[in-house]
């Protein structure tokens, strides 16, 4: 039987502010990536989403970014390598200080927009990411985008002695060259939930088709589903509910 972990960007809420739909999602994911203040996120919402992640089963990662909290992270910014660093250090440790005060233990680490895309084309970047993870804990997984386009995340984690986890997102439009489209293009974010289901599916079995029809092959160890859209939780039911259906496990970071 195959084995997949299925995870969701959680935790986004911050002092006023609530942002999708984490006490739904929660029942459906096995892996959890938890905001840890610089894009989104607060003490109080980090506490509260690794207890829920703890009481649900489901793995603990760390989502860290650049603190862009007006731009929710998503836009670049021109940070030096050794800021990229220890960005990545000082969020890791707000989770894994939570994780310890809930009796958990971290498994992942996942950035967050911008610099999850920024790592993908820049292996400066992905170097430094790779080197706080590393510093902080060598035995946390580090999750790579899934395909040639993961390729320089991949090098630099392996080179420094992490295990790398490939990721695909059955929600987000592709490109013909491997990566994501930009969610400023109409149809970046797939929002139907029998198309997103079977392009889980496909990607639980090595390929994903992009925007102009070629079939692109994946090596895919976990599949994201953002919390933040609408239908977050109908989307990540329908995705299990195929997923097992066709004889995919699902199973937490680390245990597929």
């Amino acid at each position: 039987m195959k084995v997949i972990d299925l995870n969701c960007d959680m935790g986004e809420s911050f002092g006023a502010y609530k942002l999708g739909m984490d006490e739904q999602v929660m029942k459906h994911i096995s892996s959890a990536n938890i905001a840890c203040g610089f894009h989104a996120g607060d003490p109080l919402v980090m506490d509260k989403t690794v207890k829920m992640a703890v009481e649900s089963k489901v793995g603990i990662g760390a989502h860290p970014g650049y603190p862009d909290l007006l731009g929710f992270g998503r836009r670049n910014m021109a940070c030096s390598p050794e800021e990229i660093q220890h960005y990545l250090v000082y969020q890791v440790s707000a989770i894994k200080g939570f994780c310890h005060v809930h009796g958990a233990k971290l498994s992942h680490v996942k950035p967050h927009g911008a610099l999850y895309l920024d790592a993908v084309e820049n292996e400066i970047i992905a170097q430094a990411i790779a080197k706080g993870i590393m510093s902080l804990d060598p035995d946390l997984y580090f999750v790579a985008l899934a395909g040639k386009k993961g390729e320089t995340m991949r090098r630099m984690g392996e080179q420094l002695g992490l295990k790398v986890v490939y990721e695909a997102f059955p929600d987000r439009a592709y490109t013909p060259e491997g990566t994501l489209v930009s969610r400023k293009q109409p149809g970046a974010v797939i929002s139907d939930p029998d198309k997103v289901a079977q392009r889980a599916l496909d990607m639980a079995n090595g390929f994903v088709t992009a925007v102009d029809g070629t079939n692109i092959e994946l090596e895919v160890q976990t599949l994201c589903v953002h919390g933040d859209n609408p239908g977050a939780v109908n989307l990540v039911a329908n995705i299990r509910k195929t997923l097992e259906a066709n004889d995919i496990k699902v199973k937490p970071m680390g245990k597929v």
